[in-house]
């Protein structure tokens, strides 16, 4: 049977990060007339830094090397204008790369700056075809008199990202919800170690942040107590090479005075300031459906699962004209944005078929029963640490599938050089990014990158 002709659709985009640059690279190869919708003053979503407003601190640099980070098609090479040429630069850097992706692949044409999206909705009887964005222009930056407009769309790509709402762990300690904001504070407010100089800093979450900060304070502070969720409960040890650093076990709680915090194997520290590097929540306030008198909201975020959403990506009900790019964590983020955006693309242009919106169903609930026999906790649904490798393969399947013969999966010696990393970091987590013993995979990366150079 022939296939019917490829729809072209014009799509919306909601943000302009490296998911979003992606969606809309992929969207335009695809036929479809994209816009892209940014509230920043630039692309660049999470890697624009701004002392007032970033979720990133002054010193941030990448947790991964550049050679694994960059998009399948556009090498994140050292270049003549690279303001660190570092294996895992400074995040300055990476916005060099991502601004140079929006520049080659003539992306910034479709983007509006300083444009916040307010709401989108749809209306029950047009079956996720036409779409209602309502958004307003930035007036403060843009000089103008601030006005709301409403544009219809077939489509709607959501890449805002999920490092703007933080996400704390008062709730789970007892005691700690009634210290007064000024003694408590999350990463995503921390830019420099200056303002703790002398101070007592206990720092909760010892994941990648965690760990950065809690270095990069010590320099300062009096002490700093890095208190892990996952560390046995008689866990209490200073940390190599540092004077004023611990490893402690998880806060069991928080006393009233304000200033007392307990660790699960029954010592305390009097803290002058406790800092949550506990993540974000995923947040989509301007997602909403009409229906009867009132909007109700597309997807729900539950304990940080997104309800319901096929691999991760689409909204059965309303596939493909709804779609996420970007929610997996724990993986190596540009190549996977690049592989999901291809299939999303196809899939609106008729090229890739979906299953029917039961099948989308059934594998949802399907994940939903795998995590629980992992004993994993629903906010670990979107979780990729053991299977992004596995789910890669899969997306370029799809849209080899869907007769893209010439799309690209990860490399070998991406995945060995990831595995690589982690397995150095463990071993030296203060040396990692400047310390290697992978060069064979940095052999093969360069003469990979030479066919796209």
């Amino acid at each position: 049977m022939a296939m019917p002709p490829p729809r072209s659709l014009r799509v919306a985009v909601i943000g302009a990060g490296a998911a979003g640059l992606a969606a809309a690279r992929e969207l335009r190869r695809e036929g479809h007339a994209t816009v892209v919708f940014e509230r920043g003053h630039a692309v660049g979503g999470t890697w624009l830094y701004d002392h007032r407003s970033s979720s990133m601190y002054a010193s941030l640099r990448t947790n991964l090397p550049r050679e694994i980070m960059g998009f399948l098609d556009f090498p994140f090479a050292a270049a003549s204008d690279s303001v660190d040429a570092r294996r895992f630069p400074r995040h300055q850097e990476v916005l060099r790369y991502i601004q140079a992706f929006a520049r080659r692949f003539h992306l910034d044409g479709l983007v509006r700056l300083r444009t916040e999206v307010l709401a989108v909705t749809t209306k029950d009887d047009d079956e996720g075809s036409s779409w209602r964005v309502r958004w307003r222009r930035n007036a403060a930056a843009a000089g103008e008199q601030e006005e709301e407009e409403e544009e219809v769309f077939d489509a709607v790509v959501v890449c805002n990202g999920h490092y703007t709402e933080p996400r704390t762990a008062a709730d789970d300690i007892p005691g700690l919800d009634a210290w007064p904001p000024g003694k408590q504070m999350h990463s995503h407010s921390y830019r420099v170690p200056g303002p703790f100089a002398d101070q007592v800093v206990v720092i909760v979450g010892a994941s990648n942040s965690g760990a950065d900060i809690s270095r990069e304070i010590a320099g300062v502070a009096r002490e700093v107590h890095m208190a892990d969720r996952w560390a046995p409960a008689a866990t209490c040890r200073r940390l190599p090479g540092y004077r004023n650093l611990w490893l402690r076990s998880m806060v069991e709680r928080a006393d009233a005075d304000g200033t007392t915090v307990v660790f699960r194997d029954g010592s305390s520290v009097r803290a002058d300031v406790v800092m949550h590097c506990t993540g974000y929540k995923y947040s989509f306030p301007f997602l909403l459906t009409a229906a009867g008198d009132g909007d109700t909201a597309v997807v729900s975020v539950d304990d940080n699962r997104i309800h319901p959403l096929y691999k991760h990506v689409f909204v059965p009900q309303l596939a493909p004209h709804l779609a996420f790019i970007g929610l997996p964590f724990k993986v190596i983020p540009f190549p996977m944005f690049q592989l999901q955006a291809s299939w999303v693309a196809g899939a609106l242009s008729g090229r890739i078929q979906l299953p029917s919106e039961e099948e989308m169903m059934e594998d949802v609930r399907a994940l939903y029963s795998e995590l629980e026999v992992m004993g994993w906790p629903v906010r670990y649904t979107h979780c990729m640490k053991h299977s992004q490798f596995e789910y890669d393969e899969w997306l370029a399947e799809q849209c080899q599938c869907g007769g893209e013969a010439g799309t690209r999966t990860v490399e070998e010696w991406r995945k060995d050089m990831f595995n690589a990393t982690r397995k150095k970091k463990l071993q030296c987590p203060e040396t990692y990014r400047d310390e290697w013993d992978d060069h064979h995979l940095l052999e093969q990366a360069y003469q990979d990158f030479n066919n796209y150079l």
